[in-house]
């Protein structure tokens, strides 16, 4: 049985946070990587709508500084060792290059938030409200919305721009980031908000 839920609006001052849009995750040519062109299209759409409005814009990245740094995930998951500073894997995929003034938060975990400073900068640019785009669905995404709303953020996630490599958790996901943490909204939708 469904819990009763009430949708959130953006708030005046939202931001988008653009999880893992990087080489690593949208190139199927990387171990971790899937062919997504549909998702970094909705991302492209979101980025000029929120750029046009001057609202600010956070991109994250995984990347591996040392052997200690997130070793349990990357035991669990060895193809992050991938994910090192000079590595093409790690960079923002050119589709959607960072514009001066936007923040890339480097990241070790699956969440934005997790031993980063995403929330105090959020909260220093008087940011009220959230949209999470980005990959994957199940991992990343998840963990980045989840922490979101547990720093009182209330969160969007347009279903086309955010993409997994596995579609059954994809969908199981979205439905359950629906029903606790967030809206699940279309692209369109959000872009409606903006404007």
């Amino acid at each position: 049985m469904d819990l009763v839920r009430r949708s959130l609006p953006l708030g005046k001052q939202p931001a988008l946070i653009l999880v893992d849009m990087i080489n690593g995750f949208t190139d199927p040519a990387c171990p971790l990587g899937s062919h997504c062109p549909d998702v970094v299209a909705a991302n492209q759409h979101l980025l000029s709508a929120f750029r046009a409005k001057g609202l600010p814009v956070f991109f994250t990245t995984v990347v591996y500084e040392d052997s200690n740094a997130g070793h349990v995930f990357r035991a669990r998951i060895p193809a992050l060792n991938l994910l090192t500073p000079d590595s093409v894997w790690v960079q923002v995929d050119e589709q959607l290059k960072m514009l001066p003034g936007e923040v890339l938060i480097k990241k070790h975990g699956a969440s934005a938030f997790f031993n980063t400073d995403l929330a105090s900068q959020l909260r220093q640019l008087g940011v009220d409200s959230v949209v999470v785009t980005g990959l994957t669905t199940s991992g990343c995404v998840r963990a980045t919305v989840l922490d979101a709303m547990q720093h009182n953020f209330p969160v969007q996630v347009p279903a086309e721009a955010v993409g997994d490599r596995n579609p059954a958790a994809h969908q199981a996901n979205l439905f359950d980031m629906h029903a606790k943490y967030a809206d699940v909204v279309s692209t369109d939708n959000i872009l409606q908000q903006l404007s």
